[in-house]
């Protein structure tokens, strides 16, 4: 019995910390997709988003790149991983 109750919690707690990886690897998409946007506006009108909103090379720019390169990184799980919906 305390077999199969153990074996229960732990499904419960895999399935939470699956549902807590999906949101971050949501979140890490629609960051990815607002640097993808503002590479594509930088390519085709020479207009750079974050730096017209933050300042060119101001920290607050230097954090929205690396947040978006780090959810780039991110994303390269969405390439080798599965999602069960």
């Amino acid at each position: 019995m305390n077999n199969i109750l153990f074996l229960v919690k732990n499904s419960k707690e895999n399935m939470k910390g699956a549902k807590n990886m999906e949101t971050l690897q949501k979140i890490a998409l629609v960051v990815t997709i607002i640097g993808a946007v503002n590479w594509g506006l930088i390519g085709l009108l020479d207009f750079d988003l974050v730096a017209f909103l933050f300042g060119e090379a101001s920290m607050l720019s230097r954090i929205v790149y690396t947040l978006v390169g780090i959810t780039g990184l991110i994303n390269i799980g969405i390439l080798f991983n599965h999602i069960e919906h």
